[in-house]
């Protein structure tokens, strides 16, 4: 064994009992969580607002789509973006243009006035996303890696039930709730100050290109936030026509929902920790992946019975919400630092595609199937993500 691969086997061990980088992940993990605050607040916020003017529910629609067509487009430029003026200048900028464009919303009323400001708002929310995840990426050592993504995703989800309980206070009407959105979305620069000599550092030496290798690289991950994107997106949307269907009321479905929300915020520290225990994080994966097609097969007979299917739904909701925390933190153990920014990047292009893919086709399935079309096409998603998880397993144990 030669030197410099001597020296390399003790660097990557030293990294190996590297300390969590607290104070950079908490301050990452709490300002993209403030902006959760403002996402779970603003997106029913601004649906409620076009259907009191009277805009056509396709026609909103249609403006709620030009959110994922702008994280898909932001997806590919963050990194490039990042490496030329820095993570931390790139993540305030896109604070400021966030913050401005929620305010923008109560100043400009014209309907065509909104999809510019969409455009804008969820491009620097995407950059946030991904360059916050990237942070946090940096800052955990592999073998702490699943705890602290553990701790983000429940921060995060937090934030989001956070959103929509201050809407419910502060209704619709007024600059207040707009008011509301912009300021937590402006005081989420104040952690990045506590950090601001610790930005991890993009490779100057990134390929052209890059960003849609690592859409590939790491199919297991990239597949798994896609699969989830789909799944969240589509379920969310349509649960409450699925449950209206089936007999439950509008009540009673929302209340199912949180369900799924309270199990993805109790279990996504408990199964950050048990990624982290694992041999081969896939194997986690696909048993994620096995319980929700399990768990969605057995919805349909279980709709006579609302305390079994929320029990169900809590167990469900956690479960499958750690295709997107064990995802994250089996794509950072697969890579080596300096390519986690273009790589976190590909992982919020994918699950930007799946909250694309996943409303369309689920919706489609209920319109030919009926109720039962519901669970049938998120069981698909599940199986198909099933055989890829459990291909690579076995593809890597007999390599």
């Amino acid at each position: 064994m030669d030197r410099s691969t001597a020296d390399d086997i003790l660097a990557e061990a030293e990294a190996e009992l590297e300390s969590v980088d607290w104070l950079s992940a908490a301050a990452a993990i709490a300002s993209i969580s403030a902006v959760g605050i403002a996402l779970g607040l603003g997106l029913p916020l601004l649906s409620v607002i076009l259907e009191r003017r009277g805009i056509s529910a396709s026609l909103i629609g249609a403006n709620s789509a030009v959110a994922g067509l702008a994280s898909l487009a932001a997806a590919p430029l963050i990194t490039p973006i990042a490496q030329r003026i820095g993570v931390r200048v790139a993540m305030l900028t896109a604070i400021v243009v966030a913050g401005l464009s929620a305010i923008g919303f109560y100043v400009f009323t014209p309907f065509w006035t909104w999809f510019p400001l969409r455009l804008t708002f969820h491009f620097s929310i995407t950059a946030l996303f991904v360059l916050s995840e990237f942070w946090i990426n940096a800052s955990a050592p592999r073998r702490k890696r699943g705890l602290v993504l553990g701790i983000y995703a429940t921060v995060l989800s937090l934030g989001f039930a956070a959103g929509p309980w201050i809407f419910s206070q502060t209704g619709s009407q007024g600059f207040l709730p707009f008011g509301i959105g912009a300021g937590v979305i402006f005081l989420s620069a104040i952690p990045l100050f506590f950090a601001w000599n610790r930005e991890p550092a993009i490779s100057k030496d990134r390929r052209k290109g890059s960003f849609w290798r690592y859409v590939y690289a790491v199919p297991t991950a990239t597949g798994a936030v896609l699969i989830f994107g789909a799944v969240e997106s589509g379920g969310f949307t349509l649960f409450p026509v699925f449950g209206e269907r089936v007999g439950f009321s509008e009540a009673a479905a929302a209340q199912l929902l949180t369900a799924v929300g309270i199990g993805n915020v109790v279990m996504q520290i408990p199964i950050g920790l048990l990624s982290d225990r694992v041999r081969d994080r896939r194997t986690l994966l696909a048993i994620c992946a096995g319980v929700g097609l399990v768990g969605t097969l057995c919805l349909p007979y279980l709709v006579h019975d609302w305390w079994l299917m929320a029990c169900v739904l809590f167990v469900w909701g956690g479960v499958v919400a750690g295709l997107y925390t064990v995802g994250l933190a089996h794509l950072g153990a697969r890579l080596p630092a300096r390519d986690l920014a273009d790589a976190n990047a590909a992982f919020i292009f994918c699950y930007s595609a799946g909250m694309l893919i996943g409303p369309q086709a689920i919706g489609s399935t209920m319109d030919v199937f009926g109720p039962s079309g519901f669970a049938w096409s998120l069981a698909v998603f599940f199986a198909i993500y099933f055989a890829l998880a459990l291909g690579r397993i076995l593809t890597a144990r007999s390599s």
